[in-house]
């Protein structure tokens, strides 16, 4: 990363950039970015290798055939399904690296077994003798068709490249064969990670059930979060982290060899979920067949344990508490950071202020009487806008400070919010008189 970025203890950064800590107040008892980005490496059958790609959510409605090798109907896009039914874009990346399906006549675009379903055709056109028609198939779908006279002519499409030094004769089907999937291996999941930590993402799914990569995607989340300063989510299964950046998802389905594959949804949903809102109770309106068979006392243990849990109500499946995995409550860092809704609202001002200052001030601005005044209107307005959608309450203009710091090129920002969350308790004393 360009610019530093994170938490700090004392006033002794190097890089420039923006640092900014978030504690609990002491108690007696001891204009805003956009959201719907989600990251999520995926063990594919079609697709491109080594690189992370972008898919939004009217392409993946309208080619997904083309992105994934599937349509969009298909049940091998299940879970994406479910993740993008509350995202507006993702990044993805191809973790398996395998073969590429090929024939005499052509090689697949891209590597894995999907490859193995196209399949060429040629036959004479009916109008000019003296050239082919050479059409592609995915399976029984006709993807491409080009009328040509010899292989030198032929284009790559989207799904095949043709070789162009072949001899074109009349074929009722050539198969492209050999294409495999390969293996993946943690270096796989790490590559991914280096190459999506310059990207921009609400949340971050790993749908691993192997300890040693999901403590990997843990670890990645707190250097960013906490020394880089980038701030997100990451959905994982069954990994008490204790962590206010991870979200822990319990329940496992019934439907499909992955039990993790709630980390999709839940992944969607901690993405798009707008920072003046709650997922508390919302309903699960996913494809999977959610395992809720858990008693009163596995639900209260599961949520002092950080555990983002579902249960039944009624017909429905609905989420029981967004919270996420941080339990180790202090007087620094208090139960409400246990609370994504919270989490939310700290992540969308740390991102939103660092975003401003390092675009609009850092080595721009004068650290003088005016240029903090500037500094102090801008965070005092994206503030009032927050206020403004309910996303915080009780804010007045003098909780923010802005002083010259220890140096003459550091500003120092005090700043106090209180997010406000959504109802979860009712605690009612009716009086019968």
């Amino acid at each position: 990363m360009a610019l530093g970025g994170g938490t700090f203890l004392t006033q002794n950064k190097v890089l420039p950039g923006s640092y900014i800590n978030f504690v609990s107040a002491s108690r007696a008892t001891a204009t805003l970015s956009e959201r719907g980005i989600a990251a999520m490496p995926l063990i594919l059958d079609w697709g491109p290798d080594n690189e992370v790609f972008r898919v939004d959510v009217a392409d993946f409605q309208k080619e997904s055939l083309k992105i994934f090798g599937y349509s969009y109907t298909d049940p091998k896009l299940k879970g994406l399904r479910d993740l993008f039914k509350n995202i507006t874009t993702g990044y993805f990346y191809k973790l398996n690296k395998g073969t590429k399906a090929s024939c005499t006549l052509a090689t697949a675009k891209y590597a894995g077994v999907r490859g193995n379903d196209l399949k060429i055709v040629v036959s004479t056109n009916v109008d000019d003798n003296t050239k082919f028609d050479v059409v592609t198939y995915l399976g029984t779908t006709e993807v491409d068709t080009q009328t040509v006279s010899s292989a030198s002519e032929l284009k790559p499409n989207d799904f095949v490249v043709f070789n162009t030094s072949a001899t074109l004769t009349p074929t009722a089907g050539m198969p492209l064969t050999g294409g495999t999937n390969g293996e993946v291996t943690g270096e796989d999941y790490q590559d991914f990670l280096d190459k999506i930590e310059s990207y921009t993402f609400n949340a971050l799914g790993c749908l691993s059930t192997e300890p040693t990569i999901i403590d990997l995607f843990v670890q990645f989340t707190k250097r960013m979060r906490d020394q880089v300063g980038v701030k997100f989510q990451t959905v994982v299964y069954r990994k008490d982290a204790d962590y206010e950046g991870v979200i822990n998802v319990y329940n496992d389905v019934l439907d499909d060899e992955n039990p993790a594959s709630l980390v999709y949804w839940v992944t969607g949903i901690t993405a798009g979920c707008p920072v003046n809102k709650s997922n508390t109770n919302r309903t699960y309106d996913g494809e999977y067949q959610v395992n809720v068979n858990l008693k009163q006392s596995d639900l209260e243990a599961g949520l002092k344990a950080g555990r983002f849990m579902f249960h039944k109500v009624g017909d429905d499946v609905r989420v029981l508490e967004d919270i996420n995995s941080f339990v180790s409550y202090t007087d620094e860092k208090g139960e409400d950071f246990s609370s994504n809704q919270t989490i939310r609202v700290l992540d969308q001002i740390g991102n939103d202020i660092a975003t401003l200052f390092n675009t609009k001030y850092l080595g721009k601005v004068q650290n003088d009487n005016a240029g903090r005044i500037s500094l102090w209107n801008d965070i005092v307005k994206h503030h009032q806008e927050l206020q403004k959608i309910r996303a915080i309450e009780n804010f007045k203009p003098e909780d923010v400070t802005v002083l010259p710091g220890d140096t003459k090129k550091s500003v120092v920002v005090q700043d106090k919010i209180t997010p406000a969350n959504a109802m979860a308790q009712l605690y009612m004393t009716v009086i019968v008189q």
